[in-house]
């Protein structure tokens, strides 16, 4: 092995040692290492930066918009409680979440399912009051398998389909004298499924029996609310609301954490202790105690409105408003007022929706409320709101809460069918020459013309710390192949075992680890390229049917040990508040697990 190919390889197990340490971000320690290879002149400048052109790369940043467009409007919300339900555990989540994502992953890109899943798991996990890394993985982890469904489950079973279709078109004297000869385009389409379906379906078994042991719960930056100021706030259903008629129990009003309905209001009689079973009508005045994480959820319920008629008074869009909180000074002329009588839109284009008072509890109407000194007041206002009053006296602390724009649910059924454009240009748009990177762009900018999305927050949505890691992992991997150092490793492992005549499930077996830690290492359908003329060597040296083989490459891409294996790892590294071995802890196992179903299910379903 070259001088190259050892650097590199020190190189890349430098950057693993610093991500398993856990004290330099993944996307700093992937840019570092590939800059010393190109510095060095190991990996030329072309090759090494190309993964930030890749198709990879440019496609998540468009499913990053597209997945803020669903968010904005509340369509996410919208979709996941009419296909998946409202969950009351992590385990009914995890049955009710990873069947159905395996199952699309293996008709289009597993990539935008992950993305469009992100935002609706960290909905989830506040509800359940449970850490989000009991979730992401497990997403991953079934997209993952899910894309060995089928020949489109995956970039890489393209490539090595296509890899094999060109294999055959040669003459090949051995394949005719063990009698071998083109199989029907459905057995390529769908032959990875026969060793794909029961690796998906135990696998999904394995995850949700071994997760709550196997993956820690971490919290990732934004932490749970639940130690938050609780905000006494009134909300009423609107006449077309869609809750209307429904259960306080299935509107989701008694699923958010740190929130508790403390009265209805139904035409001036009051409810208090209200039960689960409760039906809602048109006009119920809600009384809330809650966080304001929880508050801000309500706020998201299509047909649940601030209980005051001011907020369609505010001037200005609709697209720069936002929720701030301030606190009332002593030298505010707010102090002694009720909230009804203090003219405060007039006075600062601002509407109080909700208050809270340190250590009482705030009784009454919103606006029947007296204002205290130190009283925090949580308002509906504008993004000007916040530079114009930072230094008011009349306010002792001015802040804006992050995220808190209003849903735009007027849009919700245009997102969703931009969305299903988007899934319907993935799956059929090759027959009109429409590529997927195309397709999701198309989509993405409907997003934003459309107006389901603001281009400022469209810009915000775009995750830099995962796309530079996925360029800079594609990078590392041109290097590993400049460098000889991924050919001359499987080389030195296939000889070896081919120079001991193997049984044929055990080369199979070999092929498949072998097969699996380089795509760890380089990208899968790198693996798959490097791998292909091997597998068929292989299959040569001990004159066998291919079938076996070829499909088992296939499944060898299942990257689960470590986040830079695969895109979806990291897209959920950061957003699970993971560290890096703990890919590996519910990883290896279950690539273990889909070893042994392939060595054993291959060569029942494909003979030798």
């Amino acid at each position: 092995m070259a001088f190259e190919a050892w650097f590199t390889l020190a190189i890349i197990a430098l950057i693993i040692v610093a991500l398993i340490s856990n004290r330099i971000g993944m996307d700093v320690a992937m840019l570092g290492g590939l800059v010393v290879l190109m510095a060095t002149g190991i990996v030329s400048v072309d090759r090494g930066i190309e993964g930030f052109a890749s198709q990879a790369v440019l496609m998540i940043a468009g499913l990053y918009v597209i997945a803020a467009g669903m968010r904005e409007t509340g369509a996410i919300e919208i979709a996941a409680n009419r296909l998946l339900g409202r969950p009351r555990s992590a385990n009914e989540a995890k049955i009710r979440l990873l069947g159905p994502v395996a199952l699309l992953s293996g008709f289009m890109n597993n990539t935008p399912i992950v993305a469009m899943c992100i935002p609706l798991i960290r909905n989830w996990s506040r509800r359940l009051g449970i850490s989000p890394s009991t979730l992401y993985m497990p997403l991953s982890f079934s997209a993952i398998l899910g894309g060995r469904l089928t020949m489109i489950g995956t970039a890489s079973n393209l490539v090595v389909i296509g890899l094999f279709t060109q294999y055959m078109t040669k003459d090949h004297p051995w394949l005719t004298d063990i009698g071998f000869s083109m199989p029907a385009e459905w057995v390529l389409f769908f032959g990875v499924g026969a060793i794909g379906l029961p690796c998906v379906v135990l696998g999904i078994i394995f995850i949700i029996l071994t997760s709550r042991f196997l993956l820690p719960e971490r919290m990732p930056v934004e932490s749970s609310p639940l130690d938050a100021r609780t905000y006494q706030v009134e909300m009423v259903v609107a006449a077309d609301a869609p809750i209307k008629g429904s259960t306080i129990e299935q509107a989701g009003l008694r699923q958010l954490p740190g929130l508790f309905l403390s009265q209805i209001d139904r035409g001036g009689v009051i409810m208090p202790a209200v039960g689960p079973d409760e039906i809602l009508e048109a006009g119920d005045r809600l009384g809330f105690v809650g966080v304001l994480d929880s508050v801000m959820d309500l706020r998201r319920i299509r047909g649940l409105e601030p209980a005051t008629d001011q907020t369609g008074k505010l001037t200005g869009s609709t697209g720069s408003r936002t929720l701030a909180e301030v606190v009332v000074s002593a030298n505010s002329p707010l102090v002694g007022h009720s909230v009804r009588s203090s003219r405060f839109r007039t006075r600062y284009n601002a509407v109080i929706i909700a208050v809270h008072r340190q250590g009482e509890k705030v009784e009454g109407k919103i606006g029947d409320i007296r204002l205290r000194i130190g009283d925090t007041l949580l308002l509906d206002t504008h993004v000007g709101f916040l530079e114009a009053h930072r230094d008011d006296p009349d306010f002792y602390l001015v802040s804006k809460v992050d995220e808190s724009r209003p849903i735009r649910h007027d849009r919700a059924m245009l997102s969703m069918g931009i969305l299903v454009l988007m899934v319907g240009l993935l799956i059929g748009g090759g027959s009109i020459n429409i590529p997927p990177l195309l397709a999701v762009w198309i989509c993405a900018i409907l997003m934003v013309f459309s107006r389901c999305v603001t281009g400022t927050v469209a810009r915000a949505s775009i995750n830099l710390q995962v796309l530079v890691s996925i360029g800079a992992a594609i990078g590392l991997g041109a290097a590993l192949e400049e460098s000889g150092a991924a050919t001359d490793i499987v080389g030195w492992l296939i000889g070896n075992a081919t120079d001991m005549q193997l049984h044929p499930t055990l080369m199979l077996l070999i092929l498949f680890v072998i097969g699996n830690v380089l795509s760890q290492l380089v990208t899968p359908y790198a693996a798959s390229v490097l791998m292909f003329p091997i597998v068929m060597q292989a299959a040569e040296l001990l004159e066998v049917s291919p079938l076996a083989y070829v499909f088992t490459l296939m499944i060898a891409g299942c990257n689960f040990s470590t986040p830079i294996g695969y895109q979806t790892n990291l897209m959920v590294y950061g957003p699970g508040g993971y560290r890096f071995l703990d890919y590996a802890r519910l990883g290896i196992p279950l690539t273990i697990l889909v070893a042994v179903i392939c060595v054993i299910v291959a060569p029942l379903v494909f003979p030798y």
